[in-house]
C-alpha cells in the first residue's frame, strides 16, 4: 500500500521558515567539522539503487536535498552579502516542480529583495513553482502581477559568448577571458564561495581556477601524504605549512593577478589561480567554449588568459542590446616552462623521488 504524502508539513517546513526568515545576518558561515564547503551538491549518505522502488526512493531524496541545498545555500549567500548568489539560488527554488506553498510563500518576496540588492536584473516576478498537471479542465488563477520594470530589466544585461583557439599543446581549456568597462566603472564583483581546489594523486584539482577578489579558496588534501601548498605570486603569497590527509586550509585572495601555487614537498605539483576584479568572466572548457552572463550593453575591454600564452590577448568589443555571439579569440602557446620549480624561498629544487 502506497504511503499518501501531503503538499505541506506544518511541524517540518514552519521551524524551518521560521529559523531562516529570523536569523540574525552573519558576516560567514561557519564551516562543517570536516572543513568541506556547506550546503555541499553531493549528498552526505549514498543511496544504493537495486529496485525499482530504491531507485523512487532516491529520486525523492534528491529532490527534497536540491529544495535544502537551493533554500539554505539562498540564506547562506545573503547573511554573507552575496546578494547575486542569493537571488539565483532562490529563483531556481521557486521554479522546482511541486515546491511547498508555505516555501513559495517566504522565498519569493527574499527573491526580490536580494535581486534588488544584487543589481541585476532578474525574473523573480515570472519565477514559480512548476504547475502540477491538472486532474480535470480548470480556468488558471492569475499569477503575480509582473514588476513595471521587468521589461526593462529583461533587457539592460545580455551575453557574451564564443570560443578560444590556440594555447599550444595544452589546448584552448582553461583559458579564463573577462570584460572591463571602457570610458566608466567596472562594478566591484561579489565574492565566490565554496571554491575548492583539491590535491588528490599529487596533482592539484582543477589546475586552473578563477575566481573574483576578495573569494576564499579552499585547499582540501585528499592525498595519504602530507602536502605544503603555497605561492610567491605578491601580493597573494601564500604559504599553508604542513597539513596532513582530510584536512582543509583556507586562502582568501584580496588583489587581482594569477597565482601560480605550489607544494614545497612535490615539485611536479603546479596549478595556477586567475583573480579577476570584475564580475564579467567565465573560464573556457575543453572545447574552448565559452560564455560571460549578465553584461549590461556597453563598450568594455577584454581580456583572455592562458597558462600557455606569454602574454594575455586583449581587444576592445562593443556589447550592444543582442549581446556578442561568436566571438573567435586566439591565445598564443609560446609561453616557455620555468627554468626551475622554486622552493619557499625562491631558490631552484630538484624533484623529490620516491614519493
Amino acid at each position: 500500500m502506497g504511503v499518501r504524502s501531503s503538499r505541506r508539513s506544518p511541524s517540518l517546513v514552519a521551524a524551518l521558515l521560521v529559523a531562516l526568515a529570523s536569523a540574525p545576518a552573519v558576516a560567514t558561515a561557519a564551516p562543517p567539522p570536516d572543513g568541506r564547503s556547506w550546503p555541499g551538491e553531493e549528498m552526505p549518505l549514498p543511496l544504493a539503487v537495486r529496485t525499482a522502488q530504491d531507485l523512487a526512493v532516491k529520486a525523492a531524496a534528491e529532490k527534497q536535498y536540491l529544495i535544502f541545498n537551493l533554500l539554505a545555500g539562498g540564506k547562506l549567500a545573503w547573511d554573507a552579502g552575496d546578494f547575486t548568489t542569493a537571488a539565483a539560488k532562490w529563483e531556481a527554488l521557486l521554479r522546482v516542480h511541486g515546491l511547498d506553498p508555505d516555501i513559495e510563500k517566504v522565498i519569493r518576496p527574499l527573491a526580490k529583495e536580494a535581486r534588488a540588492h544584487a543589481g541585476t536584473a532578474g525574473n523573480v516576478g515570472n519565477v514559480g513553482p512548476s504547475p502540477s498537471p491538472p486532474v480535470a479542465p480548470a480556468t488558471p488563477e492569475p499569477g503575480p502581477p509582473e514588476p513595471a520594470t521587468a521589461p526593462r530589466a529583461a533587457a539592460s544585461v545580455v551575453a557574451v559568448s564564443g570560443t578560444v583557439s590556440g594555447g599550444g599543446a595544452h589546448g584552448p581549456g582553461g583559458a579564463v577571458v573577462w570584460l572591463k568597462r571602457v570610458g566608466g566603472e567596472t562594478p566591484r564583483p561579489a565574492a565566490a564561495h565554496g571554491k575548492v581546489i583539491t590535491q588528490r594523486n599529487k596533482t592539484f584539482i582543477p589546475h586552473v581556477l578563477v575566481v573574483p577578489v576578495g573569494s576564499k579558496v579552499s585547499f582540501r588534501n585528499e592525498d595519504p601524504v602530507f602536502h605544503n601548498i603555497f605561492s610567491l605570486s605578491k601580493p597573494n603569497d601564500f604559504d599553508t605549512g604542513l597539513y596532513k590527509q582530510g584536512a582543509t586550509y583556507q586562502q582568501t585572495f584580496r588583489h587581482a593577478g594569477v597565482v601560480q601555487i605550489l607544494c614545497n614537498i612535490h615539485s611536479s605539483m603546479l596549478g595556477v589561480i586567475v583573480v579577476v576584479d570584475t564580475p564579467y568572466y567565465a573560464q573556457a572548457d575543453g572545447t574552448g567554449a565559452f560564455t560571460i552572463k549578465g553584461v549590461p550593453p556597453g563598450e568594455y575591454e577584454l581580456e583572455a588568459w592562458h597558462e600557455a600564452a606569454s602574454k594575455p590577448l586583449s581587444q576592445r568589443i562593443n556589447v550592444g542590446a543582442g549581446g556578442v555571439r561568436g566571438l573567435a579569440l586566439q591565445v598564443g602557446g609560446d609561453k616557455r616552462p620555468p627554468q626551475f620549480v622554486p622552493d619557499k624561498s625562491g631558490k631552484p629544487r630538484q624533484s623529490h623521488l620516491g614519493y
